[in-house]
């Protein structure tokens, strides 16, 4: 497979998950809606009982379970390009993916994976800064706006390139749970976008430069 390749629709998509599957089924309901030039080759959890292995298994969406246990990260991290590859996977989504991906894993999808974030990234990124945690935060630091960030998957946590990014306000006394809620479908509305702009060649990897007469990322 190219480094850098060109995708065209629909794009094969490898949904990475460890928890509720929300995401997993947003990216779905655009691809039957007709919204999002896309489809899922495979869904691959890390944890046998997430809720999104059900949800994936309820649809009937393929889906793999690769557990870390017995395996070093680097047998894990084979484990999981051979899933992908045999699936014909051409754009790995991390979509409430937990598990730091290896080196070698992410050099092997360099360019082809992308990760969404609940924060106006690089502010609530890295280490520690995932779910409610990131909301949480936001609020206890007294911050009037919020987003969230779609951007490529690199060897540093939560600062690859940045793909777009979207914004909505705090509100006063806002619970964390509650401003997550009100996020999720701005984030999915975001990921759909983007998705749709790789497929069509409006966003190209970060080898390949941006498209003509655009000069890098794009707010959305």
């Amino acid at each position: 497979m190219p480094a850098t390749p060109i995708f065209r629709p629909p794009i094969a998509l490898g949904v990475l998950v460890s928890g509720e599957g929300r995401t997993l089924e947003g990216i779905a309901s655009a691809i039957d809606e007709g919204r999002l030039a896309a489809r899922i080759a495979l869904v691959v959890s890390d944890r046998s009982k997430a809720p999104a292995v059900d949800r994936a298994r309820n649809h009937g969406w393929p889906v793999e379970v690769i557990a870390p246990g017995g395996l070093d990260r680097e047998a894990w991290s084979a484990a999981l390009t051979r899933r992908l590859e045999a699936a014909g996977v051409e754009l790995v989504v991390l979509a409430g993916f937990l598990r730091i991906l290896p080196a070698a894993w992410v050099r092997r999808w360099a360019g082809r994976a992308i990760n969404l974030h609940p924060s106006l990234l690089p502010a609530y990124g890295g280490p520690g800064f995932y779910g409610l945690k990131v909301q949480e935060a936001v609020i206890a630091d007294g911050l009037t706006e919020t987003g969230a960030t779609v951007h490529w998957v690199t060897g540093d946590l939560d600062r690859g390139p940045i793909l777009g990014q979207r914004r909505i306000p705090v509100r006063p006394g806002e619970t964390p749970s509650g401003l997550a809620d009100r996020l999720r479908p701005v984030e999915i509305a975001l990921l759909v976008d983007v998705l749709n702009d790789l497929a069509f060649g409006r966003l190209r990897s970060p080898e390949a430069g941006p498209p003509p007469g655009e000069a890098g990322p794009r707010a959305v």
